[in-house]
């Protein structure tokens, strides 16, 4: 195990390299310059401002050299200062990453006791009614896009029926109690997690009927065991391995989801401080968000496929 994880992080490093370098090359293929986004239309800026505002921001070296500076900035633990803010890009991002954690794990929790528990019960309850009836609605929250989502439950629950905050993350001007902090989550980790409830209940149904039916269960069933405690003991554990997969993969589609999640519930986390990086053209902003992103996406897969051993014996990384 400690052998496939070295390896495992040693191939990392080229992955996150390459991660970067694209990013850096799409912010640089984008239309427009960096710099046009500072100057003020409406004041006249000589030539002399403009190169002066160009070089405070390293603007001024070509392409190659200023990636080479930011990378080795970045091995010396520096992501950079926001070109609009000043602020360091690694503070910036560390105190929006908690707010996203708290959105991203409140989401992929709910979403993992409801999907895979509705996944055992439509697959031991196969072609009945309730399986018909939660499959159509899985389907439909799969369908559905996460800025859909949101704007309904958003219109739905804070407008027609008042029932959550319309947007924030805590109220305003007070400081905030444990019920109301969670009564502000409630809502986006709902519309966050409804994606993926659908997405684990599917494939968790899938896996569970495939385990019916091999011949040890059928062996459990004939020695006169209880059908739940077949199911619980023999059935589910070994049709953990599928869904597992699916929740290492559901990682980058809930982060993708945050960002139209915490746009539509203004909800101060990574996914707002992206899109506002983005419309700047705040490079080493956006450079720092990628590489975190990054960084999260890998440590969870990898976190993933060591899960395997411990739910299959069966796996040796060795």
């Amino acid at each position: 195990m400690l052998t496939y994880t070295l390896r495992r992080l040693i191939t990392m490093v080229p992955v996150l390299l390459a991660v970067t370098l694209l990013v850096f090359l799409l912010v640089e293929l984008a239309p427009g310059d960096v710099s046009d986004f500072f100057i003020n239309p409406e004041l006249s800026s000589s030539p002399e401002a403009v190169a002066e505002m160009r070089r405070n921001f390293g603007l001024d070296q070509p392409a190659p050299v200023r990636y080479a500076i930011w990378l080795g900035q970045v091995v010396q633990g520096d992501l950079g200062f926001s070109f609009v803010s000043g602020e360091p890009v690694a503070r910036m991002v560390w105190r929006r990453f908690q707010n996203t954690a708290t959105l991203v794990g409140v989401a992929l929790a709910l979403s993992l006791v409801v999907g895979v528990s509705l996944g055992v019960f439509t697959a031991v309850r196969q072609y009945s009614l309730w399986d018909h009836l939660l499959s159509g609605l899985s389907f439909l929250a799969i369908s559905m896009p996460a800025f859909v989502t949101g704007i309904l439950a958003l219109y739905l629950f804070a407008v027609v029926f008042p029932i959550f905050p319309s947007g924030g993350i805590r109220p305003v001007g007070v400081e905030p109690t444990l019920w109301q902090r969670l009564h502000h989550l409630a809502l986006p980790s709902l519309v966050l997690a409804l994606y993926q409830t659908a997405t684990f209940m599917r494939y968790t149904r899938f896996s569970v009927l495939e385990v019916l039916r091999a011949d040890y269960v059928r062996t459990a069933h004939g020695k006169g065991l209880h059908p739940q405690r077949v199911t619980a003991r023999h059935a589910l554990p070994n049709a953990l391995i599928p869904v597992i997969t699916v929740i290492g993969l559901s990682l980058p589609v809930l982060v993708v989801g945050a960002v139209f999640t915490e746009t539509i519930f203004s909800w101060p986390g990574m996914g707002t401080l992206y899109l506002t990086a983005v419309n700047s053209r705040d490079v080493p902003l956006v450079m720092g968000l990628n590489l975190f992103i990054a960084v999260v996406v890998l440590t969870v897969n990898l976190l993933t496929d060591l899960t395997y051993g411990l739910v299959d014996p069966r796996i040796r990384y060795e």
